[in-house]
């Protein structure tokens, strides 16, 4: 057999990473330029009352927190920064750098005088007074598996729900819902069905808001699959421990939920048929109207393919669908936007992508019938951030509005339900992101292009007119520096007809007499597009880091670019319906197209040498570059891969290949095709990954070596999901990375 290059994570291969300096250089690059750009502004946060608004900004050596008084425009520092990292670094038992605070959104509490803010999802509150810090430890909901199964091994958090009221509660004992006097008084009655196998849920709880009755969903549970991770390497001790996650996977029997209706005053139940919502993927939190005469609850069958909100008669227990949505390729779970105009349950306002667009439509929620179409037309709605029921508006981003312009760039709009008086609040070629006021009146925009900084304004939300300005990104510094913003281009995709946009990255000392290989950061995933609009390079709210790692893999003497392909979001249904069942695809059709297209206007570019690098879904779409399309791609890293979908986490593979599991999951796995293998690859794992199941890297290892193919394989001890790229060891990844396309691709020629 031929010899598979094995290591965990050292690899005996050539030295040139280590002696090579433009490796170093690349490497060193972040840190030369992160800190190089002045006020360059993140999206903001207002607080509750709209009085104050505040955000962060870059400044010389880091960030600072700016408030903003509303009334005024005068600008204070949030809190004392150096107080607060000193108080933050005694609790985390490590120094805290004042420029350089673990986050980057707070809010204030208690009247301003704490913050509460999160550091690696766990939440955190400094008061503001004497700058004591401490973790945040309230109670948590029971834990799911990507939403879909329970832990229970956790206890419920099963506080007692007061009736509106007061004078009753409403738990679960024993698996059965109990109501009894507040404050642990006599019982009134209790349900007598509930079992473990089948027990009633104490987070679901919801009283009608005339205390009448009570509803909460009942709960068969799914199938506990158990992901065991050996920790090779723990910290601090010799020995191996294991870890343990819950995980399912596509295809596990997942929590059936179905909602249960009592009479609070008797216990009596009512049952609800459930012919309206079978097989359900999930159940939305039970809301009631107003008037408490019925609830309705969100439905998404299992499969991805239907969607409504469901309405239940709380006298009756009669369902009805208050608004449906039906598909023969996927409904977007995540982007999935339902409004109950007045919270009475006769409108709804409904994001659907039934005209090929996703746009939205009043509904009657008492027939789910379409009263309107509110907006229209071959572009797409992004974010709905405002409605107001008493004056019937909308306030919405949308992207490809406007002709000629980049269709992914965002700007920010108005409609009346009845889709007259559609106003727009932000104008130019550049891409927007904008937080609105509680009173909804103002709005701060903060907006940039890739050649563009970004430009922080306050504005008003009726007319968008720009009331001040409050930050004006400098980069001259960064710009002498050497930084370039990376270069647009677009190209016919597969079609011939439709537009694909994309990045070019050249290194900084681009010689276009000479010969460059090329190398694609690719990430595919169907769940969103991914290609910088914004400025920044430093991790920005537009994924400006993107370019700054491309910057450093071109500086090493690549052309590196990053493309939006086919089957990736915020185009029209078509465009994303590509991905349906067809994840092996990863719009290779288009970005070769396009890539051809750089070619032919830029001669430099060589094709004989083209590479690819890829995380997570990028991973697997690197590995099938090299399986499907080897006659293009000669070399890749992937990084992380979800290498086969049946492998990997539920929620994200069966919302784009469907359930049951079929043979769309193997057509698209790099484990079945792996004697598919041509040209170079390495493979990068961290050992902990909590994301992807890191056996999924190890089977295709296992299948290339049965297939007596060669290749190179890095496991990352304790490594995360981010193993060798965005988290520690960083360095080391990233040499491991550039040194593997130097010696694969070669430099300028």
């Amino acid at each position: 057999m031929r010899r598979a290059l094995l290591a965990l994570a050292l690899l005996a291969a050539p030295a040139l990473a280590e002696t090579d300096p433009r490796v170093a250089r690349s490497i060193a690059l972040r840190e030369e330029w992160q800190w190089l750009t002045r006020d360059i502004a993140f999206p903001a946060t207002w607080d509750a009352d709209g009085r104050h608004v505040h955000y962060r900004k870059t400044v010389a050596g880091g960030f600072a927190f700016v408030d903003v008084d509303v009334a005024t425009r005068a600008k204070a520092a949030a809190f004392d920064a150096a107080a607060l990292a000193r108080g933050l670094g005694a609790a985390l038992a490590k120094p805290v750098d004042a420029l350089r605070l673990p986050f980057e959104e707070f809010a204030f509490e208690d009247g301003r005088r704490a913050i509460g803010f999160a550091i690696e999802y766990q939440a955190w509150r400094c008061t503001l007074t004497d700058y004591a810090c401490v973790r945040a430890d309230e109670p948590h909901r029971r834990p799911r598996g990507f939403g879909v199964v329970r832990d229970l091994k956790v206890p419920a958090l099963n506080t007692p729900h007061r009736s509106p009221d007061g004078a009753w509660e409403a738990l679960v004992i024993d698996d059965n819902l109990v109501v009894r006097r507040a404050d642990g008084g006599a019982e009134a009655w209790r349900s007598q069905d509930g079992s473990p196998g089948d027990f009633y849920d104490p987070e679901t709880i919801a009283w009608s808001p005339d205390g009448r009755h009570v509803a909460l969903y009942r709960v068969r549970p799914g199938y506990r699959r158990i992901v065991t991770r050996v920790v090779s390497s723990p910290p601090g001790q010799v020995q191996p421990v294991l870890a343990e996650q819950l995980y399912p996977k596509p295809g596990d029997a997942i929590d059936q939920e179905r909602p249960v209706l009592f009479e609070a005053a008797n216990g009596r139940r009512t049952e609800v048929d459930d012919a309206l919502f079978p097989n359900p993927w999930q159940l939305g939190e039970i809301t009631w109207r107003k008037d408490g005469r019925s609830f309705a609850f969100d439905y998404m069958r299992r499969g991805f393919q239907q969607t409504k909100v469901v309405a239940v008669d709380a006298a009756t227990g009669a369902a009805h669908a208050a608004v449906a949505e039906q598909t023969g390729t996927f409904v977007y779970g995540d982007r999935r936007f339902a409004h109950d105009v007045g919270g009475a349950g006769r409108e709804l306002i409904w994001a659907s992508e039934r005209d090929g667009w996703r746009h939205l439509y009043l509904v009657d929620a008492a027939s789910g019938r379409v009263k309107r179409q509110i907006t229209r037309g071959k572009w797409v709605v992004r974010d709905i951030a405002r409605v107001d029921d008493d004056k019937r508006r909308i306030w919405f981003s949308a992207s490809g509005m406007t002709a000629g312009e980049d269709p992914y760039h965002k700007h920010w709009f108005r409609v009346d339900f009845d889709g007259r008086n559609l106003t727009r609040l932000t104008r130019g070629d550049e891409t927007h992101e904008a937080r609105f006021s509680p009173d909804g009146t103002l709005f701060v925009d903060v907006h940039s292009r890739t050649d563009v900084p970004e430009v922080a304004e306050l504005r008003d939300a009726i007319t968008g007119a720009v009331i001040d300005t409050l930050e004006r990104g400098d980069v001259r510094a960064l710009t002498a520096a050497g930084y370039r913003p990376p270069a647009p281009f677009v190209a016919k995709g597969r079609d011939g007809a439709t537009d694909i946009y994309g990045l070019v990255v050249r290194p900084r000392d681009y010689d276009p007499a000479k010969r460059y290989a090329v190398i694609e950061n690719i990430y595919a995933g169907p769940h969103d597009s991914f290609v910088p609009k914004g400025y920044w390079p430093f991790g920005g709210f537009s994924g400006g880091d993107k370019a700054m790692g491309m910057q450093q893999i071109a500086d090493l003497g690549f052309i590196v670019v990053m493309i939006d392909g086919m089957g990736t979001a915020n185009r029209s249904k078509a465009f994303h319906d590509v991905a349906w069942k067809n994840l092996a695809d990863s719009g290779f059709p288009d970005r070769i197209a396009w890539l051809r297209a750089l070619a032919a206007k830029d001669a430099a570019v060589d094709l004989s040498r083209v590479g690819i690098y890829g995380g997570s879904a990028g991973g697997q779409s690197t590995l099938n570059a090299l399986l499907f399309h080897p006659e293009f791609y000669k070399a890749g890293v992937a990084f992380a891969g979800c290498f086969d979908n049946r492998m990997d986490k539920i929620d994200w593979n069966e919302q784009w290949l469907g359930w049951p599991v079929d043979a769309s999951y193997l057509a698209a796995s790099g484990v079945i095709h792996a004697d598919k293998l041509q040209g170079k690859l390495l493979l990068v794992v961290g050992e902990q990954d909590s994301n992807v199941d890191p056996a999924s890297t190890m089977q295709v290892v296992d299948a290339l070596v049965r297939a007596d193919k060669d290749f190179e394989l890095l496991v990352v001890p304790n490594g995360e999901h981010s193993a060798g790229r965005s988290s520690e060891p960083v360095a080391y990844g990233q040499r491991r990375e550039y040194d593997f396309f130097l010696r694969t691709l070669g430099g300028p020629r």
